[in-house]
């Protein structure tokens, strides 16, 4: 069996940040506040100890989720 690269998944915060053009600080309040009326929440996020990462494919499907349209 050949070894193949393991592709990285899990974003760091500021990666995650970067990736979807957001502020540190939205992350980080949509983790620490949770659901609240008139504010988006943060996307779904993983805890591992005291680190947090973000999954790939949680972050495109939180922001096809998030997406609006124009009628």
């Amino acid at each position: 069996m050949e070894n193949q690269p393991i592709q990285r998944r899990l974003l760091t915060d500021p990666e995650a940040a970067t990736y979807l053009g957001v502020s540190l600080s939205f992350l980080r309040q949509g983790r620490m506040e949770g659901r609240r009326a008139n504010r988006s929440p943060g996307p779904p996020f993983i805890r591992m100890g005291r680190a947090i990462r973000y999954d790939l494919q949680d972050l495109d499907a939180w922001l096809a989720a998030n997406r609006r349209e124009v009628a």
